[in-house]
């Protein structure tokens, strides 16, 4: 008889969405679910924006110009794509497509217009978080402290705000994010919750008949 230790079920692989508005620490959470969980496989996005200093080719974004990128979105060689704050963003299919199928978890950092191409495409794979700043105060306290955009730039984040937390309804959870160690925690648990709802687990239906057919040979 099998134990329990070597049943193992096949599962098919989730697209972890995270969005907020800029600097509300959403992308500070996703660095620190790939550090804890290194089995999640980052989405990279590709952008027509310029180069943050902080930011390295191929791990952030993949920076490209922008007829590069209007090739890929009319192609269909792109899962979403949208415009924030001037510049392009979106999300190569093929590696997300690939992950998915192999059972491996695919993490998104990308804003709300993206989150609803997404769900158009693929919304039963989706687990949408939105992480909401807890003021607008602070908000602008962090967007000053990450000391990487111009004032003006700053001022248009915090206009754009409004838009963003406007579609916080949108999403499967949300997350107030005044704590940063409380809010990966519950984002933690929003993993595992989500990892074994029935529908992503493939494998159980071979569990349950061998379950029945021992149950039967018991009874009988």
């Amino acid at each position: 008889m099998t134990s329990p230790s070597q049943i193992s079920v096949v599962r098919r692989g989730l697209m972890l969405v995270l969005s907020s508005p800029s600097g509300a620490g959403k992308s500070t959470l996703a660095q620190m679910l790939l550090r804890e969980h290194p089995e999640i496989h980052l989405s990279v996005s590709v952008t027509t924006r310029e180069r943050r200093p902080s930011e390295v080719e191929g791990i952030h974004y993949h920076f490209i110009r922008r007829e590069r990128f209007e090739k890929l979105r009319d192609v269909g060689d792109l899962l979403e794509s949208a415009e924030v704050h001037g510049n392009f963003y979106g999300t190569p299919r093929e590696p997300v497509e690939n992950a998915l199928a192999a059972g491996k978890d695919v993490l998104f950092d990308i804003d709300y217009q993206g989150t609803l191409q997404l769900y158009e495409n693929m919304r039963s794979d989706i687990v949408g978080v939105f992480i909401l700043p807890p003021s607008a105060g602070e908000l602008k306290t962090r967007l000053e402290r990450r000391a990487e955009d111009a004032s003006g730039v700053i001022e248009k984040r915090l206009k754009n705000a409004r838009t963003e937390i406007a579609h916080w309804r949108e999403y499967d959870y949300v997350l107030v994010n005044e704590d940063l160690n409380a809010t990966f925690i519950n984002l933690q648990a929003i993993l595992t919750a989500e990892r074994l709802r029935r529908e992503r687990q493939l494998g159980l239906a071979p569990v349950v008949e061998r379950l029945d057919q021992e149950l039967a040979t018991l009874t009988s």
